[in-house]
């Protein structure tokens, strides 16, 4: 319900004596109306209403009544009116002030995240820190992994540091001999991570947003305005709709206007490639804490459990079923060239499960693991471990072969020694036996004399010192490397998306914009790549339009 109040009231006697003496200047009275409720009305309330009116000269009620536009009506709602504060509280009460108080916290807050998003998405920034962990990972591939600290204080001495200040310190203080997983790698990573999410939120996502818009522009300064212009004189904008719908272009048309675009995709691809390393660095920080490593050489016919030698690399690392799985060498040999090095060598492996019950079986050999539950066995390295042999057609006896030191080269050699004196003698003297490989034994008398070769399992003894030597094996150990990687899918997966979304990125995305002003028609357009390919084909294009014929001829010859 409204109420119309009439304003034409005569002012207080009072306020007549003070109008003569104003001046110029504009001063505000204030008067106060009573409206009281018609008689036999009860749904209407008393209600009190104070206008404030200017007081002004005659030189300005002159200059004022030009308008005469002002509203001759006051309107009153029956809504009830918002509560005021009480006067001289300064808003203390209802919590205005506390209320303006955290309003600022919060846009200062707001401010401050918008300067911290707007430095991460630098692009300055970002090829910094490519750079930094491409250095660190090289650094990585320089220093020795996984070694013991003793290693490092040999490696690395303080009184001789490489460069003049790299020392055994840094390494360990750093964490520099497990680099992959160190704080500092780590850090690099998720910085870099920031940085891709803050430019895609920044950068790429508002430029889809622009792009995916469809923008008819109304006048033909604005369509010449673009990288590619153009006019024809007598052609349709339908017809160049066609055409370019022919062409593989999404075509709109608003009245005279049309636009049109293709590859859009392409926009999308930036966001892509951003996503793919996002899953690399994680696939390889998840690689990096949550994996079991470890090594273990086995010989020919043991066995070993596969949780006994793994290892947890970090705070992710979480047991898996298969650990309980248990594996059985049951041969180990290797291949030759011709000149008898060792070109290749091989392992057949027995997976049991608890039960005992054989699950699987493979022979590995060096690129060739075998896989089972999320664990993965590598052939790495070989040694031998035993040599049998008979003494006087009694044994067999086996001996177990020691590794040998050598002065440079990666060449192996392997040697043991059968007693032939007094075992509890104080000075035992025996048959020396050497071997490099698992095809050849070459043997020693008691003072270190050369006496022969033999293979094993050749059944050809060799008389040494009085006795009759018969090698009838070489037993070898495999070296084997086990590990979980639960990362390996996810940066897989980045490579292949990072692949993909790189080729996308070289679509170029085009976008042609037309007006058609009387039988002329107005052309223009751009592109993000290509833009010389882009101008030959929309020359193309605007080459294949019809041109429009009017009737001009035949309304002349009506006329005459």
């Amino acid at each position: 319900m409204e109420t119309l109040i009439n304003p034409t009231i005569s002012l207080n006697p009072s306020l007549r004596r003070i109008a003569p003496s104003l001046n110029s200047q504009t001063h505000l009275l204030r008067s106060t109306f009573r409206i009281r409720p018609q008689p036999g009305n009860s749904r209407t309330r008393p209600l009190q209403l104070t206008v404030f009116c200017k007081l002004r000269t005659s030189r300005e009620e002159s200059t004022d009544n030009k308008d005469k536009s002002m509203s001759k009506k006051i309107m009153l709602s029956e809504m009830a009116p918002p509560p005021l504060a009480e006067e001289g509280d300064g808003g203390a009460g209802n919590g205005g002030a506390p209320a303006r108080r955290k309003g600022g916290a919060f846009e200062s807050v707001k401010r401050f995240l918008r300067r911290v998003v707007t430095l991460l998405s630098n692009l300055g920034l970002a090829i910094g820190e490519m750079f930094t962990i491409a250095a660190l990972m090289a650094l990585g591939t320089f220093i020795e992994q996984g070694e013991a600290p003793d290693f490092y204080f040999e490696k690395y001495p303080e009184d001789n540091p490489v460069l003049g200040f790299f020392t055994w310190k840094w390494i360990l203080t750093l964490g520099f001999d497990h680099m992959f997983s160190s704080p500092v790698f780590l850090g690099l990573l998720v910085l870099l991570g920031t940085s891709l999410m803050a430019c895609t939120y920044t950068t790429q996502i508002p430029i889809v947003k622009v792009a995916r818009r469809w923008s008819f522009l109304s006048s033909s300064k604005s369509v010449l305005k673009q990288e590619f212009s153009d006019s024809l004189p007598r052609a349709s904008v339908k017809d160049l709709g066609v055409i370019l719908m022919g062409a593989g272009y999404e075509v709109f048309l608003k009245g005279p206007s049309l636009y049109a675009f293709k590859g859009l995709v392409g926009r999308f691809a930036p966001i892509g490639v951003h996503l793919a390393m996002l899953l690399i660095m994680g696939g390889g920080t998840l690689s990096a804490l949550g994996s079991f490593r470890g090594s273990v050489t086995v010989p020919q016919g043991l066995n070993f459990v596969v949780g006994d030698v793994l290892g947890p690399l970090g705070f992710l690392s979480k047991p898996l079923e298969a650990f309980n799985t248990e594996v059985h060498v049951n041969k180990f040999y290797m291949d030759y060239y011709d000149s008898g090095q060792v070109s290749q060598f091989h392992t057949d492996l027995s997976l049991y499960d608890m039960d005992g019950k054989e699950v699987l079986r493979k022979t590995i050999s060096v690129n060739d693991p075998l896989r089972y539950g999320g664990i993965t066995i590598y052939q790495t390295d070989w040694s031998i471990s035993t040599l049998q042999v008979l003494k006087d057609g009694e044994g067999p006896f086996n001996l177990a072969m020691a590794p040998l030191k050598l002065n440079g080269g990666d060449t192996k050699l392997f040697g043991t020694i059968l007693p032939i004196d007094d075992t509890d003698s104080t000075q035992v003297k025996g048959i020396s036996m050497l071997a490099r490989d698992l095809q050849s034994v070459v043997l020693y008398d008691q003072e270190g004399k050369f006496i022969g070769v033999r293979r094993p399992n050749s059944k050809l003894p060799i008389e040494i010192n009085g006795k009759k030597i018969e090698i009838l094996d070489a037993i070898g150990s495999s070296g084997l490397d086990l590990k979980t990687d639960p990362g390996v899918p996810i940066v897989y997966a980045g490579f292949g998306a990072l692949m993909l979304t790189t080729c996308i990125s070289y679509l170029s995305h085009s976008q042609i914009w037309a007006l058609q002003d009387g039988t002329t028609l107005f052309i223009g357009g751009k592109s993000n790549r290509g833009k010389v390919e882009f101008s030959s084909e929309v020359n193309r294009l605007l080459d294949r339009v019809p041109e429009l014929v009017d009737d001009f001829p035949a309304k002349q010859s009506n006329s005459v």
